[in-house]
């Protein structure tokens, strides 16, 4: 038995659910922003133990789901340059873009489309492949973006002029705050990242307070989840409306200081779009002027073009929480992770493949 063995002991959770339902005096719905909440929620069990009293809703949280429309068409059109190799991870291979496009059959076409397991990988593709551009897909939340920081400065630091970057990177707490803003979101909680959070820290989040919704922190691991949800519904009984972290083993109320400063030092922040919610001021991650060399949009001259949303895909709605996967019409009829629809199928944290492979 581990230390760690006991943030999924038995005895202690359904401790914890009682106490849940003893606290909870009126119904409240509480989203979580994180795609491994969203698998360990479901693959623990808590969804179908949770009182029926606290509504689950699933929020923009996985980095695949939430990429635009527009940025899998660029990935697409990236794959057809002559010259050009792309790097990315697995996971973006089947997202589909304008046609039912993806990144799997343009591979099966010709293009040159490599699955990495890590950016600096992506240097290792740029060392063997001198007389190709290799551009890797920068698809991720805070917890990728410094990683990738990192490999734009050793990229440079190593004269790696054939190595680009093309970002799509997103900013957490601007898409919270979006949600907060929107009149027709009913959020009475958040579950707040712990990988994320382990970066940026508590402060961040500071904001959610003015809104009057409570948000907390949270591990991934049963104990830690139902600790936290314990906290928010608490919270809300007593009136009261703060960011907690509840998940001080790894995350340092304020983040990763070093992270944060190499992510700000390569990239620099601007309006992004997101899928389902739209264009969200500052809440993307581009490369600053001093590493220009590396960007894809200016090295390939790459621009956004208009794309219109998958026909009868509500992968949007999900990501806002306005309705559950399985009320989506296509869902498990002609959208399944063989044949996916949509984004929210495609990744492993996505809300309607959780769904799916737990059968609701």
């Amino acid at each position: 038995m581990t230390p760690f063995d006991s943030f999924k002991n038995p005895d202690l959770c359904r401790a914890l659910l009682g106490k849940l339902e003893a606290a909870l005096d009126k119904p409240m719905r509480f989203m979580e922003v994180c795609g491994t909440h969203t698998v360990a929620i479901f693959h623990s069990g808590l969804h179908s133990l949770l009182p029926s009293q606290l509504v689950h809703l699933t929020g923009p949280g996985c980095p695949v789901c939430v990429t635009h429309e527009s940025e899998v068409a660029a990935f697409i059109e990236l794959a057809g340059k002559d010259g050009v190799i792309v790097a990315t991870f697995g996971d973006l291979m089947k997202v589909p873009g304008p046609g039912g496009a993806n990144l799997k059959k343009a591979q099966a076409e010709g293009a040159r489309v490599e699955v990495v397991y890590s950016p600096f990988d992506a240097l290792a593709l740029a060392r063997d492949n001198p007389a190709s551009k290799v551009v890797f897909l920068g698809v991720g939340f805070e917890t990728t973006a410094p990683a990738v920081a990192a490999t734009v400065k050793i990229a440079r630091e190593q004269k790696l002029d054939n190595f680009l970057l093309l970002s799509f990177h997103k900013l957490v707490p601007p898409a919270l705050r979006a949600l907060l803003a929107d009149p027709f979101m009913s959020i009475e909680a958040f579950l707040l990242p712990g990988h994320v959070s382990a970066i940026i820290g508590l402060a961040a989040y500071k904001f959610i307070e003015d809104y009057h919704v409570p948000a907390v922190i949270a591990g991934f691991e049963p104990v830690d989840i139902l600790t936290s949800l314990l906290l928010m519904v608490e919270q809300r009984k007593k009136g009261e409306a703060k960011v907690v972290n509840g998940y001080p083993r790894v995350v340092p109320d304020a983040g990763n200081p070093k992270a944060l400063a190499t992510m700000y030092e390569v990239f620099k922040t601007s309006d992004a779009l997101w899928r389902g919610i739209g264009a969200i001021p500052d809440s993307g991650l581009v490369l600053a002027d001093a590493y220009a060399q590396c960007d894809a949009f200016k090295v390939l001259d790459i621009t956004l073009k208009e794309s219109k949303p998958l026909p009868g895909c509500r992968c949007g709605d999900v990501l806002k929480g306005i309705l559950k996967p399985n009320e989506c019409p296509l869902y498990k009829k002609v959208c399944t992770p063989a044949n996916p629809v949509g984004p929210c199928m495609v990744s492993t944290e996505g809300s309607c493949a959780a769904y799916y492979k737990y059968q609701l």
